[in-house]
């Protein structure tokens, strides 16, 4: 074993145990255990469960990233009062100043990295043991956690259309090839909507008119590119745990997004449109989304309980002339 598999073998093991569990619960329901299926239900109940684990942390990078882009006009006045000023001594104390102000907050500019850092592990963990799958199989190396022989051949031989879940872009025929860039194409499309949607829909104009955007958006290309050409080394296995990742997030995101939006931002300013028409009362601290009149006037009759008459064509004209 290496030094590699040995630094993640707790996490191996722990992976391997999941995906045992899992694949004995369907196999249990009726499932052909050697179903190429059954193993990408499995793989997909894993990420279910380490996503599950991750709720905690993704409400915590949330509310990081709301302070974060509250306190940006104070960062503005930062950048602006060290303008030009290149010297040691000034870079250092806008250095602390900046920290200061995390630390008043309780935020931090790399809170919003730490789910994906804490994922990383667990991704590599689950490249390895599938990996391994084929050797394990083979009586080549021990077995890991509940990954045993026999799970491990049967794993093996399973395939989804034809193609081994240990299969890579660069390893398997044309129709592997087809496969995984599909797969490889719709895991950084998922990931750069996700990204843009945080960007266009949740963000106030005062943490988009930042420096600090500029690396965001540079990222926000630079992130999918880099995932899209990783995935050419990744098997089939851990392309469907990713994928299945990045479907969990963006669909995180939008239910996020749409019920407790960023103050300021775009969002924000459509849910308060949403509950004005719905003649609910605008959310503590927002601003009130202002109804036209005829609106105003609908809703007030509507409250008041009295029907609305009908109007001809030429009375409705008076009216706007009135007005």
């Amino acid at each position: 074993m290496g030094f590699f598999d040995t630094l993640l073998y707790p996490l191996q093991w722990v992976v391997a145990w999941i995906l045992a569990l899992f694949h004995e619960l369907l196999t249990t329901l009726g499932m052909d255990p050697a179903f190429g299926f059954t193993w990408v239900l499995s793989i997909a109940g894993l990420t279910v469960v380490v996503r599950g684990a991750l709720v905690p942390l993704f409400v915590r990078q949330i509310k990081s990233q709301r302070k974060m882009q509250m306190i940006q006009p104070e960062l503005q006045k930062l950048q602006k009062k060290y303008k030009g000023k290149k010297d040691q001594f000034s870079r250092q104390a806008m250095v602390e100043e900046q920290q200061a102000l995390f630390k008043k907050h309780g935020t931090s500019p790399f809170a919003s990295c730490l789910p994906l850092l804490i994922q990383m592990p667990i991704f590599l963990s689950l490249f390895r043991v599938i990996n391994n799958v084929p050797r394990v199989a083979a009586g080549e190396i021990d077995a890991v956690g509940g990954m045993t022989v026999e799970l491990a051949t049967q794993m093996d031989s399973a395939s989804v259309f034809g193609i081994p879940l240990s299969a890579t872009f660069l390893t398997g025929d044309l129709s592997t090839k087809l496969l995984t860039a599909v797969l490889i194409v719709i895991m950084a499309g998922t990931q750069f909507w996700t990204q843009r949607q945080m960007m266009t829909k949740n963000m106030s104009e005062a943490a988009l008119d930042n420096p600090f955007m500029q690396q965001q958006k540079m990222m926000l290309y630079l992130m999918p590119v880099v995932f899209g050409i990783g995935g050419i080394y990744f098997p089939l296995g851990v392309l469907i745990y990713w994928l299945v990742s990045n479907t969990w997030t963006m669909v995180q995101q939008m239910i996020v997004i749409r019920s407790m939006p960023t103050p300021g931002s775009q969002a924000e300013r459509d849910l308060m449109e949403r509950r004005a028409r719905k003649g609910k009362s605008p959310l503590p601290g927002a601003q009130p989304i202002a109804l036209d009149e005829d609106e105003d006037d609908a809703a007030a009759k509507k409250q008041s309980g009295q029907r609305q008459q009908p109007m001809s064509a030429k009375r409705q004209k008076q009216k706007k002339r009135k007005k």
